[in-house]
């Protein structure tokens, strides 16, 4: 038997003095979104934002259903509003952000898997910024590194 050790490293820096402008931006695009989510079911507003290669930023936040599994995270909102808006465009920054005072809202599985297929589509890394509510945004330089084991079109040769 061999064991296989998978680490995975995130940073933690902080909003006013290590973020880009431009990623300052998307994060408050995100802490906006959050505002106008549609989460009467589960009282978990999430906002998002991505960053797009042109310069844009395309908000997004969740959408729930009474029939749970037809509602949509804030990720995929924004990221499949960016490929509708900008389908040339490479998602270069994802900002993600939640309403409550608790820890950092972290994507969810399936949110992880619609990333990679963004990172593959345009091959590209996509920077995370996960905020943690208290003036520290927490990054992740690929979504590979929290999603290490993910299905990708070499799953279908």
């Amino acid at each position: 038997m061999k064991k296989i050790d998978i680490s995975t490293q995130v940073t933690q820096v902080d909003f006013d003095t290590e973020l880009t402008e431009q990623e300052k931006q998307v994060m408050i695009a995100a802490r906006k979104a959050v505002d106008t989510a549609y989460a009467p079911y589960s009282n978990y507003n999430v906002g998002a934002a991505v960053l797009l290669e042109n310069g844009e930023i395309v908000p997004g936040n969740n959408q729930e259903n009474a029939v749970f599994p037809l509602g949509l995270c804030a990720e995929r909102v924004a990221l499949f509003s960016a490929g509708t808006s900008f389908p040339n465009s490479k998602p270069i920054v994802l900002a993600v952000t939640i309403a409550s005072d608790n820890k950092p809202g972290f994507p969810c599985g399936s949110c992880r898997q619609a990333m990679v297929e963004f990172e593959n589509r345009f091959d590209h890394k996509m920077k995370l910024l996960i905020d943690s509510k208290d003036g520290q945004v927490i990054t992740i330089d690929t979504v590979r590194d929290i999603l290490p084991f993910s299905f990708d079109q070499s799953n279908l040769k």
